[in-house]
Protein backbone atom coordinates (compact mmCIF):
# COMPACT_ATOMS: atom_id res chain seq x y z
CA UNK A 1 0.00 0.00 0.00
CA UNK A 2 3.14 2.28 0.63
CA UNK A 3 2.87 2.63 -3.35
CA UNK A 4 -0.56 3.27 -3.96
CA UNK A 5 -2.26 6.30 -3.69
CA UNK A 6 -6.10 5.08 -3.71
CA UNK A 7 -7.29 1.40 -3.60
CA UNK A 8 -10.86 0.59 -4.48
CA UNK A 9 -11.78 -2.88 -3.95
CA UNK A 10 -14.90 -4.20 -4.99
CA UNK A 11 -16.69 -0.87 -4.25
CA UNK A 12 -20.96 -0.39 -4.68
CA UNK A 13 -22.84 2.57 -3.66
CA UNK A 14 -26.62 2.24 -3.52
CA UNK A 15 -28.97 5.17 -3.00
CA UNK A 16 -32.58 4.52 -2.21
CA UNK A 17 -35.21 6.55 -4.46
CA UNK A 18 -38.60 7.02 -2.56
CA UNK A 19 -41.93 7.98 -4.77
CA UNK A 20 -43.17 10.45 -1.61
CA UNK A 21 -41.09 11.90 1.39
CA UNK A 22 -43.23 10.29 3.94
CA UNK A 23 -42.56 6.76 2.73
CA UNK A 24 -38.63 7.66 3.97
CA UNK A 25 -40.56 8.46 7.42
CA UNK A 26 -42.74 5.14 7.46
CA UNK A 27 -39.52 2.97 6.66
CA UNK A 28 -37.87 4.59 9.67
CA UNK A 29 -40.49 3.46 11.74
CA UNK A 30 -41.49 0.34 10.42
CA UNK A 31 -38.33 -0.84 9.36
CA UNK A 32 -39.29 -4.33 7.87
CA UNK A 33 -40.85 -3.52 4.98
CA UNK A 34 -38.63 -1.25 2.30
CA UNK A 35 -40.80 1.81 0.53
CA UNK A 36 -38.02 2.30 -2.19
CA UNK A 37 -36.89 1.73 -4.94
CA UNK A 38 -32.77 1.17 -5.23
CA UNK A 39 -30.69 2.50 -7.93
CA UNK A 40 -26.67 1.79 -7.91
CA UNK A 41 -24.65 4.25 -8.87
CA UNK A 42 -21.63 2.18 -8.25
CA UNK A 43 -21.23 -1.61 -9.15
CA UNK A 44 -18.10 -3.87 -7.86
CA UNK A 45 -16.00 -0.84 -8.56
CA UNK A 46 -11.76 -2.51 -8.48
CA UNK A 47 -9.01 0.74 -9.00
CA UNK A 48 -5.55 1.18 -7.72
CA UNK A 49 -4.03 4.38 -8.12
CA UNK A 50 0.03 4.53 -7.77
CA UNK A 51 1.83 7.32 -5.98
CA UNK A 52 2.51 10.24 -8.66
CA UNK A 53 0.35 8.83 -11.09
CA UNK A 54 -2.65 10.83 -13.02
CA UNK A 55 -5.38 9.20 -14.11
CA UNK A 56 -8.64 10.27 -16.16
CA UNK A 57 -12.35 9.28 -15.41
CA UNK A 58 -14.26 9.79 -18.37
CA UNK A 59 -17.67 8.29 -18.51
CA UNK A 60 -21.42 10.19 -19.58
CA UNK A 61 -23.16 12.15 -17.37
CA UNK A 62 -24.63 9.99 -15.02
CA UNK A 63 -22.21 7.17 -14.71
CA UNK A 64 -20.92 7.19 -11.68
CA UNK A 65 -17.67 9.66 -11.65
CA UNK A 66 -19.29 12.18 -9.16
CA UNK A 67 -20.46 9.44 -7.16
CA UNK A 68 -16.73 7.97 -7.48
CA UNK A 69 -15.13 10.79 -6.48
CA UNK A 70 -17.28 11.70 -3.47
CA UNK A 71 -16.40 8.56 -2.05
CA UNK A 72 -12.88 8.43 -2.10
CA UNK A 73 -12.91 11.94 -1.04
CA UNK A 74 -15.64 10.83 1.98
CA UNK A 75 -17.76 12.59 1.62
CA UNK A 76 -20.20 9.79 0.81
CA UNK A 77 -19.47 6.22 2.37
CA UNK A 78 -19.97 3.38 -0.43
CA UNK A 79 -22.55 0.52 0.12
CA UNK A 80 -20.28 -2.08 0.13
CA UNK A 81 -16.48 -2.43 -0.07
CA UNK A 82 -13.10 -1.10 0.98
CA UNK A 83 -11.57 2.26 0.30
CA UNK A 84 -7.82 3.07 1.10
CA UNK A 85 -6.13 6.40 0.50
CA UNK A 86 -2.27 6.97 1.38
CA UNK A 87 -2.05 11.07 1.76
CA UNK A 88 -3.78 14.09 2.37
CA UNK A 89 -6.50 14.87 -0.44
CA UNK A 90 -7.40 18.53 -1.83
CA UNK A 91 -10.47 18.32 -4.27
CA UNK A 92 -12.30 20.60 -6.96
CA UNK A 93 -15.55 18.77 -7.13
CA UNK A 94 -19.22 20.79 -7.35
CA UNK A 95 -18.92 24.25 -7.50
CA UNK A 96 -19.39 26.24 -4.20
CA UNK A 97 -18.71 22.76 -2.18
CA UNK A 98 -16.66 24.44 1.28
CA UNK A 99 -17.60 27.87 0.08
CA UNK A 100 -20.26 29.74 2.38
CA UNK A 101 -22.09 32.51 0.09
CA UNK A 102 -22.36 34.87 2.88
CA UNK A 103 -18.69 35.15 2.98
CA UNK A 104 -15.83 37.35 1.41
CA UNK A 105 -13.73 35.33 -0.56
CA UNK A 106 -11.16 35.96 1.95
CA UNK A 107 -13.41 34.62 4.95
CA UNK A 108 -14.10 31.47 2.15
CA UNK A 109 -10.44 31.33 1.95
CA UNK A 110 -9.64 30.78 5.51
CA UNK A 111 -12.78 28.76 6.14
CA UNK A 112 -12.11 26.55 3.44
CA UNK A 113 -8.43 26.40 3.88
CA UNK A 114 -9.18 25.30 7.47
CA UNK A 115 -11.53 22.34 5.92
CA UNK A 116 -8.48 21.63 3.58
CA UNK A 117 -6.67 20.81 6.50
CA UNK A 118 -4.30 24.08 7.00
CA UNK A 119 -3.92 26.31 10.07
CA UNK A 120 -4.98 29.69 10.40
CA UNK A 121 -1.12 30.68 10.27
CA UNK A 122 -0.64 29.00 7.23
CA UNK A 123 -3.33 30.22 5.09
CA UNK A 124 -2.25 33.98 6.68
CA UNK A 125 1.33 33.42 5.05
CA UNK A 126 0.37 31.76 1.39
CA UNK A 127 -3.19 34.58 1.14
CA UNK A 128 -1.26 36.75 -1.16
CA UNK A 129 -0.42 33.64 -3.14
CA UNK A 130 -3.72 32.64 -3.12
CA UNK A 131 -5.32 36.01 -3.93
CA UNK A 132 -2.63 37.10 -6.98
CA UNK A 133 -3.74 33.32 -8.39
CA UNK A 134 -7.18 33.88 -8.05
CA UNK A 135 -6.84 37.68 -9.83
CA UNK A 136 -10.45 38.15 -8.41
CA UNK A 137 -9.14 41.98 -7.46
CA UNK A 138 -11.52 44.04 -5.51
CA UNK A 139 -14.50 40.83 -5.08
CA UNK A 140 -12.09 39.49 -2.76
CA UNK A 141 -13.62 41.35 -0.03
CA UNK A 142 -17.06 40.56 -1.57
CA UNK A 143 -19.87 37.70 -0.28
CA UNK A 144 -19.28 34.80 -2.58
CA UNK A 145 -22.86 34.72 -3.71
CA UNK A 146 -22.42 37.96 -5.64
CA UNK A 147 -19.66 35.87 -7.78
CA UNK A 148 -19.87 34.63 -11.38
CA UNK A 149 -19.47 31.09 -11.52
CA UNK A 150 -15.62 32.10 -13.33
CA UNK A 151 -14.50 33.83 -10.01
CA UNK A 152 -16.08 31.50 -7.74
CA UNK A 153 -13.87 28.44 -9.86
CA UNK A 154 -10.94 31.25 -9.77
CA UNK A 155 -10.76 31.39 -6.20
CA UNK A 156 -11.65 27.44 -5.26
CA UNK A 157 -8.96 26.40 -7.59
CA UNK A 158 -6.58 28.71 -6.00
CA UNK A 159 -7.01 27.58 -2.22
CA UNK A 160 -7.51 24.18 -3.51
CA UNK A 161 -3.58 24.39 -4.93
CA UNK A 162 -2.48 25.60 -1.98
CA UNK A 163 -3.06 23.00 0.37
CA UNK A 164 0.05 21.39 -1.11
CA UNK A 165 -1.62 18.15 -1.29
CA UNK A 166 -1.09 14.43 -2.64
CA UNK A 167 -3.55 13.49 -3.97
CA UNK A 168 -5.20 16.70 -5.79
CA UNK A 169 -8.83 15.96 -8.01
CA UNK A 170 -10.54 17.92 -10.34
CA UNK A 171 -14.50 17.38 -11.45
CA UNK A 172 -15.02 19.25 -14.50
CA UNK A 173 -14.86 22.29 -12.67
CA UNK A 174 -12.23 23.87 -15.10
CA UNK A 175 -15.04 23.84 -17.88
CA UNK A 176 -16.63 27.14 -16.32
CA UNK A 177 -13.21 29.22 -16.57
CA UNK A 178 -12.21 31.46 -19.35
CA UNK A 179 -9.44 30.58 -21.68
CA UNK A 180 -6.77 32.00 -19.65
CA UNK A 181 -7.49 30.45 -16.61
CA UNK A 182 -7.89 26.89 -17.88
CA UNK A 183 -4.54 27.40 -19.17
CA UNK A 184 -2.88 28.51 -15.98
CA UNK A 185 -4.88 25.70 -14.46
CA UNK A 186 -3.35 23.09 -16.49
CA UNK A 187 -0.11 24.88 -16.29
CA UNK A 188 -0.27 24.21 -12.05
CA UNK A 189 -1.66 20.58 -12.40
CA UNK A 190 1.61 20.07 -14.73
CA UNK A 191 3.76 21.31 -11.62
CA UNK A 192 1.88 19.22 -9.17
CA UNK A 193 2.97 16.08 -11.09
CA UNK A 194 6.45 17.07 -11.77
CA UNK A 195 6.17 17.16 -7.87
CA UNK A 196 4.86 13.22 -6.88
CA UNK A 197 1.26 14.21 -6.70
CA UNK A 198 -1.16 12.13 -7.46
CA UNK A 199 -4.05 13.88 -9.54
CA UNK A 200 -7.46 12.23 -10.41
CA UNK A 201 -8.80 14.22 -13.33
CA UNK A 202 -12.50 14.08 -14.28
CA UNK A 203 -13.37 15.69 -17.89
CA UNK A 204 -14.88 15.19 -21.17
CA UNK A 205 -12.36 17.26 -22.86
CA UNK A 206 -10.48 14.28 -24.54
CA UNK A 207 -7.13 16.23 -25.59
CA UNK A 208 -7.09 17.52 -22.01
CA UNK A 209 -7.02 13.81 -20.28
CA UNK A 210 -4.51 12.16 -23.31
CA UNK A 211 -2.58 15.07 -22.35
CA UNK A 212 -3.01 15.04 -18.59
CA UNK A 213 -3.16 12.02 -17.91
CA UNK A 214 -0.81 8.61 -18.02
CA UNK A 215 -3.84 6.01 -17.67
CA UNK A 216 -7.72 6.56 -17.83
CA UNK A 217 -10.74 4.59 -16.70
CA UNK A 218 -14.05 4.24 -18.54
CA UNK A 219 -17.25 4.55 -16.60
CA UNK A 220 -20.49 3.26 -17.67
CA UNK A 221 -23.66 3.17 -16.01
CA UNK A 222 -22.19 2.60 -12.69
CA UNK A 223 -19.55 -0.23 -14.22
CA UNK A 224 -15.61 0.06 -14.77
CA UNK A 225 -15.80 -1.44 -18.07
CA UNK A 226 -12.14 -0.82 -18.81
CA UNK A 227 -8.84 0.81 -17.63
CA UNK A 228 -6.25 1.47 -20.00
CA UNK A 229 -4.18 4.22 -21.94
CA UNK A 230 -5.98 7.67 -22.25
CA UNK A 231 -5.88 7.23 -26.15
CA UNK A 232 -7.56 3.09 -25.51
CA UNK A 233 -10.17 4.98 -23.25
CA UNK A 234 -11.23 7.68 -25.40
CA UNK A 235 -11.47 5.82 -28.47
CA UNK A 236 -13.94 3.30 -26.59
CA UNK A 237 -15.76 6.53 -24.85
CA UNK A 238 -16.41 7.73 -27.78
CA UNK A 239 -17.76 5.23 -29.62
CA UNK A 240 -19.69 4.23 -26.47
CA UNK A 241 -21.59 7.63 -26.83
CA UNK A 242 -21.72 7.77 -30.48
CA UNK A 243 -23.52 4.54 -31.42
CA UNK A 244 -27.35 4.12 -32.10
CA UNK A 245 -29.40 3.21 -28.58
CA UNK A 246 -29.89 -0.63 -29.98
CA UNK A 247 -26.39 -1.45 -30.21
CA UNK A 248 -24.86 0.42 -27.15
CA UNK A 249 -25.13 -2.91 -25.09
CA UNK A 250 -23.68 -4.92 -27.63
CA UNK A 251 -21.01 -2.14 -27.84
CA UNK A 252 -20.32 -2.17 -23.74
CA UNK A 253 -20.18 -6.32 -23.83
CA UNK A 254 -17.31 -5.91 -26.69
CA UNK A 255 -15.41 -3.08 -24.50
CA UNK A 256 -15.64 -5.63 -21.52
CA UNK A 257 -14.74 -8.29 -23.22
CA UNK A 258 -11.96 -6.70 -24.91
CA UNK A 259 -13.09 -7.30 -28.55
CA UNK A 260 -12.90 -4.27 -30.87
CA UNK A 261 -14.70 -4.13 -34.36
CA UNK A 262 -13.84 -2.02 -37.55
CA UNK A 263 -16.30 -2.18 -40.08
CA UNK A 264 -16.71 -0.93 -43.49
CA UNK A 265 -19.65 1.32 -45.19
CA UNK A 266 -21.51 -2.02 -46.19
CA UNK A 267 -21.37 -2.57 -41.84
CA UNK A 268 -18.71 -5.48 -42.96
CA UNK A 269 -16.57 -6.74 -40.37
CA UNK A 270 -12.95 -5.87 -41.36
CA UNK A 271 -11.30 -7.00 -38.17
CA UNK A 272 -11.64 -8.42 -34.81
CA UNK A 273 -9.30 -8.19 -32.26
CA UNK A 274 -8.59 -7.63 -28.70
CA UNK A 275 -6.99 -4.40 -27.57
CA UNK A 276 -3.59 -5.28 -27.37
CA UNK A 277 -3.61 -7.06 -31.07
CA UNK A 278 -5.68 -3.42 -32.19
CA UNK A 279 -2.47 -1.69 -30.53
CA UNK A 280 -0.25 -3.91 -32.47
CA UNK A 281 -1.37 -3.72 -35.89
CA UNK A 282 -2.27 0.09 -35.50
CA UNK A 283 0.90 1.05 -34.82
CA UNK A 284 3.08 -1.58 -37.26
CA UNK A 285 4.53 -0.18 -40.29
CA UNK A 286 1.81 -2.57 -42.53
CA UNK A 287 1.10 -0.39 -46.00
CA UNK A 288 -2.30 -2.16 -45.75
CA UNK A 289 -4.60 1.05 -45.90
CA UNK A 290 -7.50 -0.95 -46.21
CA UNK A 291 -7.23 -0.93 -42.21
CA UNK A 292 -6.35 2.89 -41.66
CA UNK A 293 -9.14 3.75 -44.47
CA UNK A 294 -11.97 2.52 -43.13
CA UNK A 295 -15.77 3.46 -42.77
CA UNK A 296 -17.73 3.16 -39.15
CA UNK A 297 -21.29 4.03 -39.63
CA UNK A 298 -21.55 4.24 -36.07
CA UNK A 299 -19.02 7.36 -36.21
CA UNK A 300 -21.80 9.61 -37.03
CA UNK A 301 -22.33 13.25 -34.96
CA UNK A 302 -25.29 14.02 -32.65
CA UNK A 303 -24.56 17.30 -32.71
CA UNK A 304 -25.47 18.41 -35.48
CA UNK A 305 -27.43 21.69 -36.03
CA UNK A 306 -28.98 22.52 -39.23
CA UNK A 307 -29.73 26.38 -39.46
CA UNK A 308 -33.15 28.04 -41.05
CA UNK A 309 -33.24 26.76 -45.13
CA UNK A 310 -33.32 30.37 -46.85
CA UNK A 311 -34.16 28.76 -50.40
CA UNK A 312 -31.48 25.93 -50.32
CA UNK A 313 -30.84 22.31 -47.84
CA UNK A 314 -27.49 20.45 -47.45
CA UNK A 315 -27.69 17.01 -47.40
CA UNK A 316 -25.39 13.72 -47.63
CA UNK A 317 -22.12 14.86 -46.15
CA UNK A 318 -19.41 12.70 -46.23
CA UNK A 319 -15.76 12.10 -46.88
CA UNK A 320 -13.96 9.69 -49.95
CA UNK A 321 -10.28 8.75 -50.41
CA UNK A 322 -9.28 10.25 -53.48
CA UNK A 323 -10.65 7.13 -55.86
CA UNK A 324 -14.50 7.85 -54.36
CA UNK A 325 -14.80 5.21 -51.54
CA UNK A 326 -16.38 6.26 -48.22
CA UNK A 327 -14.35 6.48 -45.41
CA UNK A 328 -13.88 8.33 -41.58
CA UNK A 329 -11.05 6.60 -40.65
CA UNK A 330 -8.83 8.39 -42.21
CA UNK A 331 -4.76 8.29 -42.11
CA UNK A 332 -2.57 10.98 -42.16
CA UNK A 333 -0.29 12.74 -44.39
CA UNK A 334 -2.83 11.44 -47.30
CA UNK A 335 -5.60 13.41 -49.46
CA UNK A 336 -9.41 13.30 -49.03
CA UNK A 337 -12.22 14.79 -50.56
CA UNK A 338 -15.37 16.13 -48.11
CA UNK A 339 -18.53 16.13 -50.24
CA UNK A 340 -21.99 17.25 -49.76
CA UNK A 341 -25.01 17.99 -51.94
CA UNK A 342 -27.59 21.00 -51.99
CA UNK A 343 -30.59 21.71 -53.51
CA UNK A 344 -31.65 24.74 -54.62
CA UNK A 345 -35.86 25.18 -53.20
CA UNK A 346 -35.06 28.96 -54.66
CA UNK A 347 -33.28 30.99 -57.16
CA UNK A 348 -30.33 32.13 -55.47
CA UNK A 349 -27.93 34.90 -56.52
CA UNK A 350 -24.08 35.05 -56.20
CA UNK A 351 -23.98 31.72 -54.28
CA UNK A 352 -20.42 29.94 -52.60
CA UNK A 353 -20.26 27.17 -50.50
CA UNK A 354 -17.92 26.49 -47.59
CA UNK A 355 -16.35 23.83 -45.42
CA UNK A 356 -14.66 24.27 -41.81
CA UNK A 357 -12.83 21.51 -39.75
CA UNK A 358 -13.29 21.69 -35.66
CA UNK A 359 -11.84 19.89 -32.41
CA UNK A 360 -14.27 18.64 -30.18
CA UNK A 361 -14.43 21.48 -28.63
CA UNK A 362 -15.52 23.38 -31.42
CA UNK A 363 -12.26 24.63 -32.32
CA UNK A 364 -12.00 25.91 -36.15
CA UNK A 365 -8.49 24.41 -36.95
CA UNK A 366 -9.01 25.74 -40.53
CA UNK A 367 -11.39 25.65 -43.95
CA UNK A 368 -12.36 27.13 -47.36
CA UNK A 369 -14.50 28.43 -49.89
CA UNK A 370 -15.64 27.53 -53.46
CA UNK A 371 -15.34 30.98 -54.31
CA UNK A 372 -13.96 34.35 -53.45
CA UNK A 373 -16.22 37.00 -52.21
CA UNK A 374 -16.09 39.18 -55.49
CA UNK A 375 -15.86 35.82 -57.94
CA UNK A 376 -19.47 33.88 -56.48
CA UNK A 377 -21.46 31.90 -58.70
CA UNK A 378 -23.72 34.61 -60.39
CA UNK A 379 -26.85 32.21 -59.62
CA UNK A 380 -28.36 28.74 -59.39
CA UNK A 381 -31.41 28.37 -60.62
CA UNK A 382 -34.65 26.64 -58.86
CA UNK A 383 -34.93 22.90 -58.99
CA UNK A 384 -31.08 22.35 -58.96
CA UNK A 385 -28.70 19.99 -57.33
CA UNK A 386 -25.23 20.49 -57.09
CA UNK A 387 -22.17 18.51 -55.72
CA UNK A 388 -19.80 20.47 -53.98
CA UNK A 389 -16.46 18.51 -53.20
CA UNK A 390 -13.15 19.90 -51.18
CA UNK A 391 -9.66 17.95 -51.76
CA UNK A 392 -8.00 18.61 -48.44
CA UNK A 393 -4.78 17.02 -46.81
CA UNK A 394 -4.77 15.30 -43.67
CA UNK A 395 -1.61 17.05 -41.80
CA UNK A 396 -4.07 16.14 -38.58
CA UNK A 397 -2.64 14.08 -35.59
CA UNK A 398 -4.54 11.48 -34.41
CA UNK A 399 -7.95 12.48 -32.64
CA UNK A 400 -11.85 13.20 -33.60
CA UNK A 401 -12.86 15.93 -35.58
CA UNK A 402 -15.90 17.51 -36.96
CA UNK A 403 -16.92 19.35 -40.36
CA UNK A 404 -19.31 22.16 -41.01
CA UNK A 405 -21.15 22.92 -44.29
CA UNK A 406 -22.70 25.71 -45.61
CA UNK A 407 -23.94 27.75 -48.43
CA UNK A 408 -23.89 31.22 -48.80
CA UNK A 409 -26.10 33.16 -51.58
CA UNK A 410 -27.50 37.08 -51.55
CA UNK A 411 -30.44 38.60 -49.77
CA UNK A 412 -31.73 41.46 -49.19
CA UNK A 413 -28.55 43.17 -50.05
CA UNK A 414 -26.16 41.29 -47.58
CA UNK A 415 -24.70 38.07 -48.15
CA UNK A 416 -26.27 35.41 -45.50
CA UNK A 417 -26.34 31.48 -44.82
CA UNK A 418 -28.91 29.85 -47.00
CA UNK A 419 -28.39 27.05 -45.15
CA UNK A 420 -25.17 25.24 -43.01
CA UNK A 421 -25.18 22.72 -40.93
CA UNK A 422 -22.76 22.79 -37.98
CA UNK A 423 -20.95 19.19 -37.05
CA UNK A 424 -22.32 18.15 -40.39
CA UNK A 425 -19.84 14.93 -40.79
CA UNK A 426 -16.75 13.34 -38.49
CA UNK A 427 -14.05 11.41 -39.15
CA UNK A 428 -10.75 10.46 -36.45
CA UNK A 429 -7.51 10.20 -37.43
CA UNK A 430 -5.97 7.11 -36.84
CA UNK A 431 -3.08 6.76 -34.23
CA UNK A 432 0.13 5.88 -35.13
CA UNK A 433 2.88 4.44 -32.18
CA UNK A 434 5.68 4.59 -34.10
CA UNK A 435 5.94 8.10 -34.59
CA UNK A 436 5.17 9.81 -31.21
CA UNK A 437 7.46 12.81 -31.51
CA UNK A 438 4.75 15.28 -32.83
CA UNK A 439 2.37 16.77 -30.73
CA UNK A 440 -0.95 19.61 -30.81
CA UNK A 441 -3.62 19.40 -33.17
CA UNK A 442 -1.70 19.80 -36.53
CA UNK A 443 0.90 17.57 -38.18
CA UNK A 444 3.31 20.55 -39.57
CA UNK A 445 5.96 17.79 -40.76
CA UNK A 446 8.87 19.44 -38.93
CA UNK A 447 12.29 17.80 -39.65
CA UNK A 448 14.67 18.13 -36.91
CA UNK A 449 18.25 18.63 -37.52
CA UNK A 450 21.20 18.69 -34.85
CA UNK A 451 24.62 20.89 -35.88
CA UNK A 452 28.00 20.58 -33.05
CA UNK A 453 30.10 23.17 -32.96
CA UNK A 454 33.11 23.59 -31.03
CA UNK A 455 33.42 26.21 -28.94
CA UNK A 456 35.64 28.50 -26.55
CA UNK A 457 34.93 27.77 -22.46
CA UNK A 458 37.16 30.82 -20.82
CA UNK A 459 38.74 29.36 -17.67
Amino acid sequence: MSEIAISLRNVSKCFKRYERPVDRLKELLLPGKSRADEFWALRDINLEVPKGQALGIVGRNGSGKSTLLQIIVRTITPTTGEVRVNGRISALLELGSGFNPEFTGRQNVFFNGQLLGLERKHIEAKFDEIAAFADISDFMEQPVKTYSSGMFVRLAFAVAISVEPDIFIVDEALAVGDEAFQRKCFGRIQALQERGVTILFVSHSAPSVIGLCRSAVLLDKGEDLLVATPKTVISNYQKLIYAPVDEAEKIRENIRNGKHFIKNEKNEILLEASQEELEYKTSSQTKNDDFYETYDPNLIPKSTLSYVSCGAFIEKPYVTTIEGRRVNFLKRRKEYIYTYSVKFLEKIHRVRFGMVIKTIEGFELGGAASHTIDKPIEYVDKGKELQVKFRFSCYLQPGVYFLNAGVLGRLNHSEVFIHRLVDAAMFRVHPEESDTSRSGYVDFCVESQILSFNCVVEE
